[in-house]
């Protein structure tokens, strides 16, 4: 991290208080990772999204990360129940959490403990802590308090006591609702980030509220910027540039929503399941006004058979859902499939198996998305690559689904969806729509599944077309759509939708290749992990490493390419999110291990020597974890 002094002025001498008003000098810095840390319901969550909103409207590169206990409401002041929000502040285009914390905001200091313990934290973390526990009535509390203070202090810990409770309380009778404003505005005072502006983005959070909330909320959020500007004598400053498009801020799952919506697709059926409900969220406010129908069935199957109806019938539809509402939904998936209805699944993935970690970040279900069916079930599937990807890919998916009369599964994972991140507001096109449904008569003679002999292709029927009457079954069926048992007619089906991939493939471009086009190391990623890999590679190359990676959108068929770029680099090795033995532990070896679920196709598919590197946290990966593995890698 670099650091200059923009500002050289006197500080105050030791004892005295800075008068409001004071300058103070401000160091530059290329970036800083932030966290807002509380209690659930304390709104460090909304503190963080309005603090990254801020920074990004000033031209700032942001990144946000929910940090949410895996308890939907875990006792107060308890270590594993940190909730919050994890912002990452950049000079330019930030495209990943970063790695440790630089400075924090804890409301107390258990969940400020399981921060710690998690390796969270830089060593030398600067940490404002809400200091009302060092007098609480309970003395273990207070002990605790001042326990664990010490330790902070002792450990290297720059930490700053704040009476946030009693500065609130002035302002408002419940300060617990008032924290997360104050708190912005020490970190916007802290940041140099612009006050009107913040006040501009209060205005916005708040803007369903009464006009007197949205005033409450404006007067705490300038006590915590004064409060810090007369108490505290440190200040920073991280240069921006303001873009020259317009840009939106969202989470991945509202890109995805914004997806649907754009894609032209008009009904959306899901049951809710975290961490992908906030998608549906969104489309239920601003779906039924531009014609489209939010259906939330009784449970997942129910979901997915609705949205197979809406397709069969016409429309192409959409489904949401996350790991296990996915499982539930694979039987209704092979009824797709065999039918050849265009579908679009999106699997926002989180940590499993079971109920595992609902709240939690992993890539575990790629092998599941493709091979998940009972009977062969090809199905194309995608994953997202950034924030501003899950609106694209969606669009993507629609027009595939009803192309090929597919399945179409669309991955993104909990990394993406609660993140949030600045992109170039996308510009409507009228080739993203789907197109106006065919309901010409069928010509005489046509037959609902006349496979092309090349591609596997038919012409997709729609009910009510004249002379397009037939029965649709989820049987094995010969072109008439009869049921068929004959070994001949089921070999003819198998072919024909197996046919629609390799079709597919054949339009893909190669993936390109970040960095130079050969060298020593290539990563392979997929999903999420896009940014931090090549925000890792960027810093390995500086370091004179010739190393380079590409990102894998297409898993399903895989983009042609794929081997010859594999064969300019002395090592292939994948970067995951989802579990592979490490061949440190005392009996794995070459062969037992399990590989990671990329590099495991990718030696399947190519009979190339590809090695895996993986991290499995419950969290995103950090670009440092991977700049680690890249120097071990080289060393052997």
């Amino acid at each position: 991290m670099s650091e200059t002094t923009l500002e050289k002025t006197a500080t105050p001498a030791p004892g005295k208080v800075r008068r409001l008003g004071d300058r103070k000098s401000a160091t530059a810095l290329t970036q800083h990772v932030i966290e807002i840390i509380s209690d659930s319901g304390e709104g460090a969550q909304r503190c963080g999204q309005a603090l990254g909103a801020i920074a990004a409207r000033m031209g700032n590169g942001v990144w946000t990360d929910e940090i949410i206990p895996a308890e939907i409401r875990p006792p107060a002041r308890s270590v594993a129940g940190a909730s919050g929000n994890r912002i990452r502040l950049g000079s330019r285009q930030v495209t990943n959490g970063g790695d440790e914390t630089d400075f924090v905001v804890a409301f107390n200091e258990q969940v400020l403990l399981g921060r710690v313990r998690a390796g969270e934290l830089k060593p030398g973390c600067i940490i404002l802590l809400e200091s009302m526990w060092r007098d609480d009535a309970d003395p273990k509390i207070a002990e605790s308090y001042a326990e664990t203070y010490a330790r902070l202090v002792a450990e290297g810990y720059k930490v700053h006591e704040v009476p946030m409770e009693r500065e609130c309380r002035a302002l408002v009778s419940d300060a617990r609702r008032g924290k997360n404003m104050f708190a912005l505005g020490m970190i916007c005072n802290i940041y140099s980030l612009d006050l009107p502006l913040a006040r501009e983005q209060i205005a916005l959070t708040f803007g369903k509220k009464a006009a007197s909330v949205i005033k409450t909320n404006v007067m705490l959020l300038e006590a915590g910027y004064h409060w810090a500007d007369v108490n505290l004598d440190f200040r920073f400053r991280i240069p921006a540039v303001r873009a020259s498009e317009p840009q939106i801020v969202v989470n991945g799952n509202t890109a995805l929503a914004l997806g649907i919506l754009a894609s032209g697709m008009e009904i959306c059926a899901m049951y809710p399941i975290t961490p992908a409900t906030s998608a549906s969220h969104y489309l239920s406010d601003v779906f039924e006004k531009v014609g489209g129908v939010v259906h939330q069935a009784e449970d997942e199957i129910a979901a997915c058979a609705f949205a197979i109806g809406a397709s069969y019938a016409g429309k192409c539809a959409v489904t949401i859902t996350s790991g296990p509402g996915y499982s539930l939904k694979q039987e209704a998936i092979g009824l797709a499939t065999m039918a050849e209805i265009p579908l679009v699944v999106v699997n926002v993935q989180r940590g499993g198996p079971s109920t595992g970690q609902p709240t939690k970040a992993e890539q575990g279900d790629l092998l599941a998305a493709m091979f998940g069916s009972h009977g062969d079930a090809p199905k194309v599937v995608m994953a997202a690559s950034t924030i501003e990807d899950c609106f694209y890919s969606i669009i993507t998916a629609r027009k595939i689904a009803e192309m090929f009369n597919m399945v179409v599964v669309v991955l993104s994972d909990a990394s993406l969806a609660a993140s949030q991140t600045p992109f170039t507001r996308p510009r409507f096109s009228e080739a993203w729509v789907a197109p106006p449904v065919d309901q010409s008569p069928v010509p005489p003679g046509a037959k609902p599944y006349d496979w092309d002999p090349v591609t596997g292709l038919a012409r997709r029927f729609i009910p009510g077309q004249p002379n397009g009457m037939h029965t649709v079954t989820g049987l094995a069926h010969d072109r008439l759509s009869h049921v068929a048992y004959d070994a001949d007619t089921n070999e003819e089906s198998l072919r024909a939708r197996s046919l629609k991939l390799a079709a597919l493939a054949k339009t893909l471009k190669a993936p390109p290749v970040f960095g130079d086009a050969e060298g020593d190391l290539l990563l392979i990623g997929w999903g999420s992990t896009k940014g931090t890999i090549e925000e890792a590679v960027e810093r390995m190359r500086a370091e004179g490493a010739k190393v380079s990676s590409m990102h894998l959108r297409f898993l399903q068929p895989m983009s042609p390419g794929i081997k010859d770029v594999m064969a300019r680099f002395k090592k292939v090795m994948t970067i995951e999110s989802n579990w592979s033995d490490r061949l440190d532990d005392e009996i794995i070896d070459e062969t037992n291990r399990r590989y990671s679920a990329v590099a495991m196709l990718l030696r399947a598919r190519y009979l190339v020597d590809v090695d895996c590197w993986s991290q499995v946290r419950g969290q995103p990966i950090k670009p440092s974890a991977i700049c680690d593995a890249i120097r071990k890698k080289l060393r052997q």
